[in-house]
């Protein structure tokens, strides 16, 4: 089985301004995707949901000897807002489970990890 990061970027203003309804109406396509995954024989392995963007920590230099700044790597519109990690002998089905997560404009980028034990 091959273990995928599925990364989920998203405009972390809009998840600010939602709704109680709103949220709700996400955690619930989150509840689906995993049930799917689930039903269909793929392993979640991790994930979690990210705190905002502004909460981050940026580390360069070299160790002992870092330069630290706040908030995020890049300043961009879309930050990473969560992770799965997910194992599956079947990408083309994960993409398409990905969808739900991707509906209404949304994205979901999802990579290869490395195995380091093969």
């Amino acid at each position: 089985m091959t273990e995928y990061a599925v990364l989920l970027p998203g405009d972390e203003s809009k998840w600010a301004q939602a709704s109680a309804e709103e949220r709700a109406e996400m955690y619930a396509k989150h509840m689906k995707f995993a049930e799917l995954l689930a039903a269909r024989g793929h392993q979640v392995t991790g994930g979690n949901e990210l705190q905002a963007s502004s909460t981050a920590r940026t580390v360069t230099g070299s160790l002992d000897q870092v330069s630290v700044t706040q908030g995020p790597y890049a300043e961009t519109t879309e930050q990473l807002t969560g992770f799965y990690t997910v194992k599956t002998d079947d990408l083309d089905d994960l993409l398409k489970i990905c969808g739900i997560l991707a509906e209404g404009g949304g994205k979901v980028e999802v990579r290869a990890t490395v195995d380091h034990t093969a």
